[in-house]
């Protein structure tokens, strides 16, 4: 890598390091079993009910990130979806999967909610999700889960893609009675992207990772409006931001500090 491709990826590291451009604080960067995890507190606290720790980890080891996001129905952003335990347990959203018969692994889904919370066994169910600040112990185990699986140096620090490829985790792409069976569109294939910075790594984006992980719905047109390549125009300010790859890539999908990730084609 040359002196200006150096500078220019220092410059993304330690931006990306950073809350926003104003600040100047530094995010804590999280452990590999925090990277993901979401925090849900629409209306816990108010039930007398510690928040929702979601952890994205172990749901996306068992569905690809369509089947919550595009057939399920949950929004891209944090908090936005707005759930209810009257949803859950009239079926939506964590309801769709959490009620006792869906099976995975051979096993059914614990029930999310429910409206007869009468013994303290019903309580510990309700611990299983609404578990912030409490010392609740979970099916699985991170370490134990991520032991046998290939390595990255960011994120989770597992290698999700490789993972699926070699059949160690088998993400399901449907969800019964909910998904709507369709035929597979033909995949485009791999192009370049020309960074903007004299002497970076071109990125290579692969549409076959990303339909394989997000379909096509999950992306167009709310992430990208349109699907021609050049329709939509973004920074790595708006990346770090949140916007075009960052609604994924600074949340649960690898982050932006594993820059030849993306910009991986020599110079």
């Amino acid at each position: 890598m040359n002196k200006a491709a150096f500078i220019a990826m220092s410059l993304i590291l330690l931006f990306c390091g950073q809350s926003s451009g104003q600040t100047g604080i530094k995010k804590k960067r999280p452990l590999p079993y925090e990277y993901g995890r979401v925090i849900i507190n629409n209306y816990s606290n108010n039930s007398d009910l510690s928040p929702v720790v979601f952890e994205h980890w172990i749901h996306r080891s068992k569905f690809t990130c369509r089947v919550c996001h595009v057939d399920v129905g949950f929004a891209m952003k944090a908090g936005a979806t707005n759930i209810t335990a009257l949803d859950n347990e009239r079926g939506y959203y964590c309801g769709a999967c959490h009620n006792g018969k869906t099976m995975v692994d051979g096993r059914p889904v614990f029930q999310a909610c429910s409206n007869k919370v009468t013994t303290a066994q019903d309580a510990r169910r309700c611990e299983r999700c609404h578990s912030y600040g409490l010392k609740v112990a979970s099916a699985y185990d991170f370490f134990q889960f991520s032991q046998p699986l290939p390595k990255e140096r960011f994120g989770n620090g597992i290698d999700w893609e490789q993972a699926e490829q070699l059949g160690l985790i088998k993400p399901g792409n449907s969800l019964e009675g909910v998904s709507i069976q369709k035929n597979a569109l033909a995949v485009q294939k791999d192009f370049a992207l020309n960074p903007k910075v004299e002497g970076m790594p071109d990125i290579i984006f692969s549409h076959k990772k990303h339909t394989d992980w997000n379909g096509c719905e999950l992306c167009h047109p709310d992430i990208f409006m349109g699907v021609k390549r050049g329709t939509t125009h973004y920074t790595m300010v708006d990346i770090s931001q949140g916007k075009a790859c960052g609604a994924c890539h600074t949340t649960v999908a690898f982050p932006l500090t594993d820059c030849q990730r993306c910009h991986s084609k020599p110079v």
